[in-house]
């Protein structure tokens, strides 16, 4: 099958990236499933009020995000090993997760070669409360930035937008400071992202936005197996990129399709960089 571009395809994303030629897609954004939906279905109604507790919500419990462990190794090394054979050797390519997968993830990771660039910590200020009082309530999730490998360390980065862009949102990041590996960005999604509909585990376009800016650049293509709700396809459309979806529930991509067709091409560009302002041992490694 043909992939065309700025489309969202419903159909696993292993069969969807086998379709698609060696080094061919400059930045991948997966949020593969965390395999977490186990345990007990936790809820919260808001006709209570108590104090912290924003609005309704429940803990994602999805048949899709619930593996047997070696099931769940196989499926995350077949989709990882896909997407570093498509993969450009100046691509880059970052993973969501949580302790519930992240070392799998990692360990995949090393075993193909994929170098880990950085680890990222991604923290959330409004995260859901622990209602059971039996542990540290989870407020971060962990994204990894990868390369494909080799001696030729060739990724893009754009450290002039990684140091002076803007990211009002972040209380750790300093203006003309250079960005860290904790970034602090909220996980409430604005009126305009929830218009449509909502995916139980979607993520924040600032969040996005800044992944998209940071490694990639204007017309590159970016590429996202796990597309949800569809916000990396969104963030990389109004950041002027072209993108390709893949996703397995027919509502999720009616959900993307509609998001898309009101998103606008480079409606919010990242600032273009300045090379004199670049460190010149990064910008080495980015030529």
């Amino acid at each position: 099958m043909a992939v065309e571009l700025n489309h969202v395809y419903k159909m696993d994303c292993i069969e969807g990236m086998t379709s698609l030629p060696d080094n061919s897609v400059d930045l991948i954004i997966a949020d593969p499933p965390y395999n977490l939906s186990k345990g007990g279905n936790w809820s919260w109604d808001n006709s209570v009020v108590l104090k912290g507790l924003g609005g309704n919500w429940n803990k994602v419990m999805e048949s899709w995000d619930a593996m047997p462990l070696e099931e769940y190794w196989k499926f995350t090394l077949a989709w990882i090993s896909e997407a570093k054979r498509i993969l450009k050797p100046s691509g880059s390519m970052w993973i969501f997760g949580t302790y519930h997968n992240i070392g799998i993830i990692n360990v995949v990771c090393q075993m193909l070669e994929i170098e880990i660039i950085n680890e990222v910590v991604w923290f959330k200020r409004n995260s859901f409360p622990n209602l059971s009082g039996r542990r540290l309530t989870a407020s971060h999730e962990t994204l990894l930035w990868c390369h494909s490998g080799g001696k030729k360390r060739q990724y893009y980065f754009d450290y002039d937008y990684s140091k002076n862009g803007v990211f009002e949102s972040d209380l750790i990041k300093k203006p003309g400071k250079q960005m860290r590996t904790v970034w602090d960005v909220p996980n409430n999604k604005t009126k305009v992202e929830l218009k449509f509909g909502k995916h139980p585990t979607q993520k924040p376009l600032r969040l996005l936005e800044r992944i998209v800016g940071l490694t990639s650049k204007e017309g590159d293509l970016m590429l996202t197996p796990f597309c949800g709700s569809g916000s990396e396809c969104v963030a990389a459309k109004i950041a002027g990129r072209d993108y390709i979806g893949f996703e397995i529930e027919d509502e999720y991509v009616e959900l993307a399709e509609k998001r898309l067709e009101n998103a606008e091409r480079g409606s919010k560009l990242p600032p273009k960089e300045d090379s004199s302002r670049i460190n010149p041992t990064l910008f080495q490694e980015r030529k």
